[in-house]
């Protein structure tokens, strides 16, 4: 009998923290807004259609802003009144992308269902159809997340990973989000998919360590190719695909990359040859996909949940780049 008891006030309970809107459930806008989903899918898909870039860019949007200060949505919001926009830090200008479809969503969902789908939810959704259309696992995303209504210009240029920070400060960075040494290499796997600037490794072809001598831990041949179109200087905006086997899928190429000596970054490089423990997940991931895609779904998930604003926090913005009036 109080084994029935409890039950039903675990029951009680999950309920009122549904309503309360306290975490985050899928079915979160399937009576408020049940066409959610499909209107955020279609549009990234026509989106992804016109641009495959595209899906890397809104893949990257929803791990730029889950790590500064959650998952909030903070990263869409331009300069205006006492807002220092994130889009000027070193992580994301000229760099951070694919705001206007962002924007289009959202114009979409406000017409469908006014000021009922925020914009963090919008990053969530889009992350996870980018990684699907382009080839990648699926997952159940967790909804309800609120959008913030400020900004962290500083938090931007300290939190995220940078491709030239050692392998223990982006580990340290994760950690400080909740996340693990898994979560690390699985979510690396992102760049299979999507480019990078020619600033973002130019060190690693010229002067890896202030002596002058380029990083020995990329393959010579792939770092000749890659001297043709990102000199010692100038061409810093010059795109390259991170993945060179196959740019445009998602698949486990990236980590058959790392093997090769081919990871185009340095902090995608520095799994494979910096520590033992996720050097066996780089050889694990390039040999089974299926275990790569699982671990990524949950890592996605993870992230996802990060800090997130829920319940009377934070504001549904009726557009992306501006708090509400």
């Amino acid at each position: 009998m109080a084994r029935t008891s409890i039950t039903r006030l675990m029951v009680l309970i999950s309920i009122l923290a549904l309503a309360n809107g306290s975490y985050l459930y899928p079915q979160f806008y399937d009576r408020s807004c049940p066409q959610a989903k499909y209107i955020v899918r279609s549009v990234v898909a026509k989106a992804v259609a016109k641009e495959a870039r595209m899906a890397a860019s809104l893949l990257r949007l929803h791990f730029h802003d889950c790590f500064v200060k959650g998952c909030d949505a903070s990263i869409l919001l331009d300069k205006s009144g006492s807002i220092i926009s994130e889009k000027g830090s070193v992580p994301n200008r000229n760099s951070a992308r694919g705001f206007e479809v962002v924007d289009q969503i959202k114009a979409a969902l406000e017409k469908a269902c006014p000021q009922t789908v925020s914009c963090a939810d919008i990053l969530a959704l889009a992350a996870r159809d980018s990684t699907v259309i382009t080839g990648g696992p699926s997952w159940e995303v967790p909804l309800g997340r609120k959008d913030s209504l400020g900004a962290s210009l500083s938090g931007s240029n300290q939190n995220i990973p940078a491709p030239n920070n050692t392998f223990q400060t982006i580990l340290t960075k994760f950690k400080l989000e909740g996340l693990d040494i898994v979560d690390f290499v699985a979510l690396s796997g992102s760049h299979t998919i999507g480019n990078a600037r020619c600033t973002s490794f130019r060190q690693r072809l010229y002067n890896n360590t202030g002596n002058g001598q380029p990083d020995f831990s990329l393959d010579q041949s792939y770092a000749a190719k890659l001297r043709q179109n990102c000199p010692r200087s100038g061409g810093d905006q010059n795109l390259f695909s991170l993945d060179t086997m196959s740019p445009t899928k998602f698949d486990n190429n990236y980590y058959k990359n790392l093997i090769a000596k081919k990871g185009l970054l340095s902090s995608d490089e520095i799994l494979f040859t910096q520590n033992q423990q996720t050097m066996e997940f780089v050889k694990q991931y390039a040999a089974n996909q299926e275990l790569f895609f699982r671990q990524f779904a949950k890592s996605m998930v993870k992230m996802g949940n990060i800090n997130p604003l829920t319940g009377k926090g934070g504001q549904i913005r009726k557009i992306c780049r501006k708090v509400n009036s």
